[in-house]
């Protein structure tokens, strides 16, 4: 094991004005472009096993998209795709790699961002120098918040509205725990710095038409300003999947501007990791690390409808299009999943940077799914990066998936199963163990 070394990079991957855009109910064609979306990189060596991450500012990064990726990397850098981490932000304001609900896919955007995905990795390991890593965590309590609730008439439902007499209690956990790996030079210049919340997203006020690469871009900017140094920094997403930034219980919160909020929220998270990094001691960073990675794909049987379900949907579908109409939507929702496939496999990745450990899991998972791997790692600290190398869109606990509401409900980004949560989290605990 030789000197650790490390570089960092990012790629434009902004699609063009009309792109469809991911994330609503409906679908919305963006009219402008408030800051741009990125590809950002980064890689670290000891001589004997090179690590990889780029968190792309995407609602999700599909797996055929991420191999493809990959591929490019191991043929132009020799890094082994499990090596290779590739996530997605999930901001709502980006194209629609994928279609969801109302919103069709963004025809070629996929195929055309994988090469982008790739260059930017590309130029991270041309960039590698000498450099040292440490890692510390902070907390954000105050802008996490579970966002599906107990109603007095018994159901659960998400987003219940601001204090409103009939939500009791929220039907979750949050994991405000904000994870911090920074990656410097030997004389202290910051090369990259990987953070990483569990929060759904920050959205833009107002016109949502709109490319915006959300609290997630506004985070490294202002990182970068605390440091006083410009460098790579990413926000990957965690297990965000029942999480978002409204406190229910508090009147809304006021917006003098489209980006008011994306911005509010970056500086309190980008303080708290500018906080928690000069809480590190010299001697907490160090170039002779261990690292290691490895990927287990499990099996994934997709939630189908049934007969039934699938001729009411059949019979309401064929009415003709009714875009405002929710549940001809959700219709149309089970007639495409019936012509998808219902099983296949998923990837569940498990890396390893000295005593921090770091998971990708493939989709929306919920918060008490994360906070399960993190209680039982063999880690010091341990970082979960949701829709990691693909995406199965929500996966729910067991009891969510009794309960109901949104996140639950059969459509194309909501097909797991039971026993996925308990499944998933295993998976990533073996393979953290491994390592």
């Amino acid at each position: 094991m030789s000197q650790l070394t490390a570089g960092a990079a990012e790629i434009d991957i902004t699609p063009g004005l009309g792109a469809h855009l991911c994330g609503y109910f409906q679908d919305r064609r963006a009219t402008d472009i408030l800051d741009p979306l990125q590809a950002k990189a980064i890689a670290l060596s000891n001589g004997d096993t090179t690590l990889a991450f780029v968190i792309c500012d995407l609602i999700v990064v599909p797996g055929e998209v991420a191999d493809a990726a990959k591929a490019m990397v191991a043929e132009r850098t020799g890094i082994a795709p499990e090596h290779v981490l590739i996530a997605g932000t999930h901001t709502h304001t980006g194209p629609a790699i994928v279609g969801a609900l109302g919103t069709p896919e963004e025809e070629g955007y996929a195929e055309w961002v994988a090469p982008r995905i790739a260059d930017a990795l590309t130029l991270a390991v041309e960039r590698m120098r000498p450099a040292q890593v440490a890692h510390a965590s902070g907390a954000c309590p105050g802008e996490v918040h579970n966002r599906r609730w107990h109603m007095k008439d018994g159901t659960v439902r998400m987003n219940p509205g601001h204090q409103n007499p009939d939500a009791l209690r929220p039907a979750g956990p949050t994991d405000p725990q904000l994870g911090l790996m920074v990656l410097r030079a030997p004389d202290g210049v910051p090369i990259a710095a990987l953070a990483n919340l569990s929060l759904h997203y920050v959205g833009v006020s107002g016109n949502h038409d709109v490319i915006c690469a959300d609290y997630f871009a506004a985070f490294g900017r202002a990182l970068n300003r605390c440091a006083g140094a410009d460098f790579v920094c990413p926000l990957a997403n965690g297990t965000f999947g029942d999480v978002n930034n409204i406190d229910t219980t508090r009147p809304p919160r006021q917006s003098r501007y489209a980006t008011h909020q994306i911005e509010r929220v970056a500086n309190v998270v980008a303080g708290e990791a500018w906080r928690a990094w000069n809480g590190l001691r010299e001697d907490d960073f160090r170039d002779d690390v261990p690292l290691g990675a490895t990927i287990t794909r499990v099996n994934f049987v997709a939630r189908c409808p049934s007969e039934e379900e699938l001729a009411e949907a059949q019979a309401l579908y064929d009415r003709g299009e009714k875009w405002e109409d929710s549940e001809w939507v959700y219709a149309r929702e089970l007639v495409l999943c019936a012509e998808l496939p219902s099983e296949w496999t998923v990837p569940i990745h498990a890396m390893r940077i000295g005593d921090l450990g770091i998971t990708g899991l493939p989709g929306e998972v919920f918060t008490e799914i994360g906070l399960d791997i993190k209680q039982r790692s063999p880690f010091a600290q341990t970082m979960n990066i949701g829709i990691a190398n693909d995406t199965v869109g929500y996966v729910a606990t067991d009891r969510a998936l009794d309960e109901g509401s949104y996140e639950t409900r059969l459509c194309r980004h909501v097909r797991a199963p039971r026993g996925t949560a308990r499944l998933w989290a295993d998976t990533a605990v073996a393979g953290l163990e491994s390592l």
